[in-house]
């Protein structure tokens, strides 16, 4: 929320790290309580979303004699708002003279209401329905909420803390739209199918025209990870049918020349083809065809469409030439940040961005996705060389900028005032002509722990008001300026990549190891035997939320079964399906931290002397000691079991199971969905049941990546402290043999020469 801030200068609240947060469990659903919300025509749809779903994580507070705050929302290309309603809940001071005080309500700059403030209801929760006008609404909107408050005729302090309004973030907007029939045109790709607008979650069925077979499953993929990769973070499901197009909604049809699902009639094939057609049962919906004459064809049709190297016009496109992508890097991908080299702020956010006025600023963030497996291991942190500017305060007072990641505080930078103007330094500054904004740099360390898959660096100007006597007027905030400068920077390049795995929090939160490669070329994914429908929508979908996490296509994962499984000895792979469905789970049992006899699960757990026998020799939990316990759980309808481990074929490769009796891996989903509850994934297994989600570490650690030598070797020493003392004992003899081996010499020249008569 910006606070006091003039009309011209009104924008969107920036609430990024809710809409990250929160707009996976997006759900605009009816709600037949609201009586504008009811449908009127056929076609129509009503959807009512609260505040806290567009992206307001907290109650809107509106302090001060004119403040005012805006609330974001969008509606999609493909609809047209017939009619709008918000359904206000809100508060105001007891102080607030009725006459002079008032709430003003806008959309787009638009003056939609003015709601008193009469005394009878001051200090009471209060809830009224604000008809909006449609044709105010266009695609990108801010509802804007503005508070002129007075609590008295005579001078007064317009930041008193009785000049207050409070708006509920439950407040609800509720939008009843019809569908509009956009042109049946591929260079609007990723229109109608996905539109950035939609803050909901992207559901988007595939159809095939029967099973489709690996190498189909593979060019699928590619198109689902690309559509992954735009949703973002609102998520994407990808439910796949066969022969059978949904009854409404647009939807991607997967074909070969001379299949095709029942009731569509495809174009002619001469090669790779990408098309859009109406959808024959719902003609505002589209379908988009994805064709080949065979499936080399039907890859090159996929890629084309995944990296825009086809020329894309028209409704059918033939793509002339296959394009063979150069091969991916380790930890490029182009969502995370490069750990290679420093990487400037300007290059993660946009210069208006990084600016702000008044204040009490807007918060300035800066999205951060870092590779799971940094080492900071004794290190300070992660490194910015950080410079601002900022309007300085006329005096020394309490004006600072206050850094965070996410929500935890890293560090507090006080913010002088300038410098005399008769000083060398101030004369210097004013030759370099910053009109009274003063340059500061500094270097600061961000603690690594503090940072997850999706995190926001912040930057929180605070500006202390100078005191001002009675009637006299402080400066505006259109006076007040501040900002990051682009050129700072943050610098990866000193952490080496290493972790201890298995680490399912890594794979929950940014689906490594196999995003380590954001094609993921180094990946392969086992279907269970007699694979359905749903375990390809299942594989479709966690190819989304690869795409998602590195923002690239997944062009080169391999997707075969259990007995193919050694052609993918050098991959990491992603093992799906039940105790029954899957041989894998059966064949690999020793090397599991989990097995089951259909009746429970049992974990092995060892005892307190073979942990004290690996503090001493070593923090390296080992598979080869044995468990004398275990811990049991019975099974229950829709358990899933996320367990991770060394892949049996190769060492230091990584499996994660999907160990499910069910095939929808909804509840997987719903907890990838939820901040909070991917937070409890974590260890070597993690149990998924209902809404809870429990998670162990097993028997056995192994390591992926590489440390520097001299790193890797006080790493190693550190871990094995009962080698670490043998060593310095044994360092410690050899100096003194070393020692006596030198000195004994020297001690018998001086006894000859003492001796000599």
């Amino acid at each position: 929320m910006r606070a006091n801030t003039p009309p011209t200068k009104r924008r969107a609240l920036p609430c990024l790290a809710l809409s990250i947060a929160l707009a996976h469990t997006l759900a605009i659903a009816q709600d037949a309580a609201h009586p504008v919300a009811a449908p009127g025509e056929a076609g129509e749809t009503s959807r009512t979303a609260n505040m806290q779903q567009l992206g307001i994580d907290y109650p809107i507070q509106l302090r001060g004699g004119q403040t005012d705050a805006s609330v974001p929302f969008s509606v999609r290309t493909d609809e047209v708002v017939r009619s709008a309603n918000l359904r206000l809940r809100y508060a105001y001071s007891p102080s607030l003279l009725p006459e002079t005080s008032h709430i003003n309500v806008s959309v787009n700059g638009v003056l939609v209401t003015t709601l008193p403030t009469p005394s009878a209801d001051a200090g009471k929760p209060l809830e009224r329905d604000i008809p909006l006008d449609p044709r105010a609404i266009i695609d990108y909107n801010h509802l804007d909420l503005r508070l002129i408050g007075h609590y008295t005729k005579d001078c007064e302090d317009p930041d008193s803390t009785s000049i207050w309004a409070n708006v509920s973030n439950g407040s609800e907007l509720t939008l009843v739209t019809t569908p509009l029939a956009l042109a049946d045109e591929l260079a609007n790709l990723p229109l109608p199918f996905f539109d950035p607008r939609d803050v909901r979650r992207l559901d988007l069925p595939f159809v095939f025209a029967g099973m489709p077979d690996h190498a189909t499953l593979q060019s699928a993929g590619v198109v689902s990870s690309w559509f992954g990769a735009q949703a973002g973070y609102r998520g994407a499901s990808f439910p796949v049918s066969w022969d059978a197009l949904p009854e409404q909604g647009n939807a991607v049809v997967i074909a070969l020349a001379g299949s095709q699902p029942a009731g569509l009639t495809l174009p002619t094939i001469d090669g790779p083809t990408l098309a859009i057609v109406p959808h024959p049962r719902d003609p505002a919906r589209k379908l988009l065809l994805v064709l080949g004459r065979n499936a080399d064809e039907l890859q090159i049709a996929a890629t084309a469409l995944a990296l825009g190297t086809a020329t894309l016009t028209g409704s059918t496109v033939t793509v002339s030439s296959s394009t063979n992508p150069a091969a991916r890097k380790p930890y490029d991908a182009p969502n995370w940040v490069p750990s290679g080299r420093p990487v400037r702020l300007g290059e993660l956010a946009t210069e208006a961005d990084l600016n702000v006025t008044g204040y009490r600023p807007d918060v300035i963030r800066i999205n951060l996705r870092l590779p799971p497996d940094l080492f900071s291991w004794r290190s300070d942190g992660i490194p910015v060389e950080l410079k601002y500017r900022y309007t300085p305060p006329r005096a020394a007072d309490q004006s600072r900028l206050n850094v965070d990641i996410n929500d935890a505080f890293v560090a507090g930078i006080p913010l002088p005032p300038a410098p005399d103007p008769q000083s060398m330094l101030a004369r210097w500054n004013d030759r370099l002509g910053n009109d009274g904004a003063l340059p500061r740099h500094g270097t600061i360390h961000l603690p690594t722990y503090l940072f997850s898959a999706r995190s926001q660096l912040r930057f929180q100007y605070y500006f202390d008001k100078p005191p001002a006597p009675a009637c006299t007027a402080r400066p505006g905030d259109e006076q007040i300026h501040a900002a990051i400068d682009p050129d700072s920077s943050i610098d990866l390049s000193a952490m080496p990549h290493f972790i201890a795995m298995p680490d399912l929090a890594a794979f929950g939160n940014a689906g490594f190891p196999f995003t380590r490669m954001a094609d993921l070329s180094e990946s392969a994914i086992v279907l269970p035997d007699g694979a359905t429908a749903d375990d390809m929508g299942n594989v479709l979908t966690l190819l989304g939320r690869f795409g998602a996490s590195t923002g690239f296509a997944t062009l080169r994962v391999s997707i075969g079964d259990a007995a193919h499984v050694q052609q993918y000895a050098d991959k990491d792979l992603l093992v799906l399906g039940s105790a029954r469905s899957q041989p894998l789970f059966t064949q690999w049992q020793a090397s599991m931290p989990i097995s089951s006899d259909g009746r429970s699960y049992q974990f092995p757990v060892s005892d307190w002397t073979s942990r004290g026998l690996d503090w001493l020799i070593g923090d390296e939990q080992r598979a080869d000691i044995p468990a004398t316990m275990q811990l049991a759980r019975g099974i229950a309808p829709g358990d899933i079991v996320l367990m991770g481990f060394e892949s049996p074929l190769a060492k230091r490769r990584s499996v994660v199971a999907v160990m499910a009796a069910e095939t929808p891996l909804n509840g997987l989903f719903a907890v990838f969905a939820s901040p909070a509850q991917i937070k409890k994934i974590q260890g070597s297994v993690s149990l998924i049941r209902a809404d809870k989600v429990e998670s162990l570490a097993g028997n056995h650690t192994y390591y992926v990546g590489e440390l520097p030598p001299f790193t890797r070797l006080r790493w190693f020493l550190s871990r094995h402290p009962l080698l670490l003392a043998l060593g310095a004992i044994a360092l410690g003899l050899f100096a003194a043999l070393l020692m006596r081996a030198v000195l004994r010499p020297l001690a018998a020249r001086r006894l000859r020469k003492e001796n000599k008569p």
